[in-house]
């Protein structure tokens, strides 16, 4: 168990720390758990049948523009593998830690890339029906928005990584992470403010549709509008949790209960990732009798 320093964080007195040359003193996942083996397992399954569905249909519609998200869904089968190997292998393992953080929490970027796509394809798909929102601001631009938000993912990203590195590598040594888990904690905050305004992008786009009598007879023929507002606003609870999660410290009361794991990071981006494979975006408003899909 823990002592009183903030920064040894939890030893598990049922499972012997190996010792090993990549082994940290202490067990870095907070402080008073070890990764539950059952949702390391539940993740692998998730993510390897949802990893499937989106691929069958990627190719099936060749809509490349997914072809993030299922990359996302690999990333978090093995991310899930190496968190198993954490809870049943050795949970002391740095190499395990920052390899299992890397995977899933970069993979929900690359869903969210995808998702930022299905903005700008409904943009085009009302610009070709006669409401071209791209006219009345330049934040709603196809390429606005796409590189604009996948740009700010990328570099948050890389500094939520970098603060995860840093982070093992001080607490696996004693040392106050707090440096670490401000860079870390940067990257969150900035990624959160520019999700936040997808959304209200998101919110925009949608409510013109619906007020535009011509479209909102062919946006009725589809739930997919509903479907990409649910993934994103599933993605960004996720985002939230991990913003709050950082806001505390590496030891703080989020991190060192994994129910909050489970219930704010697993569950909505399976959720998401989920919808998004049974509502696939082949199902988009008809225009002209045909779904819309993407040829190139």
């Amino acid at each position: 168990m823990s002592d009183g320093n903030p920064y040894k964080g939890y030893i598990d007195p049922n499972f012997p720390n190996p010792m090993g040359p990549d082994d940290a003193s202490i067990i870095i996942y907070g402080r008073v758990y070890t990764p539950d083996f059952t949702l390391c397992i539940l993740g692998i399954v998730f993510f390897t049948v949802l990893f499937f569905a989106h691929l069958f249909q990627t190719l099936r519609y060749r809509l490349w523009s997914f072809i993030p998200l299922t990359i996302a869904c690999v990333m978090e089968v093995v991310g899930y593998a190496f968190r198993a190997l954490s809870s049943r292998k050795d949970p002391y393992r740095v190499t395990y830690f920052v390899v299992q953080y890397f995977l899933i929490v970069t993979a929900p970027v690359l869903i969210s890339a995808s998702i930022y796509v299905c903005l700008t394809k409904i943009l085009g798909w009302a610009a070709d029906s006669g409401l071209d929102l791209g006219t009345r601001t330049v934040l709603l631009r196809r390429k606005v928005v796409l590189w604009t938000f996948i740009t700010i993912d990328v570099l948050c990203t890389i500094l939520q990584i970098t603060g995860a590195g840093l982070i093992g590598g001080a607490t696996s040594k004693g040392k106050d992470p707090s440096t670490a888990n401000n860079v870390l904690l940067s990257g969150l905050a900035i990624q959160t403010a520019a999700y936040f305004v997808y959304l209200l992008l998101l919110t925009v786009v949608i409510a013109a549709i619906y007020r535009d009598h011509g479209m909102v007879q062919k946006a009725k023929k589809s739930p997919f509008l509903g479907v990409l507002a649910l993934a994103s606003l599933l993605i960004f609870i996720r985002t939230i949790f991990r913003l709050a999660e950082t806001s505390q410290g590496v030891f703080g009361y989020l991190s060192s209960h994994e129910a909050f794991f489970g219930a704010l990071e697993f569950a909505p981006v399976v959720v998401a990732v989920f919808v998004l494979a049974v509502w696939f975006p082949s199902r988009w408003p008809a225009v002209g009798g045909r779904v819309k899909t993407e040829s190139a």
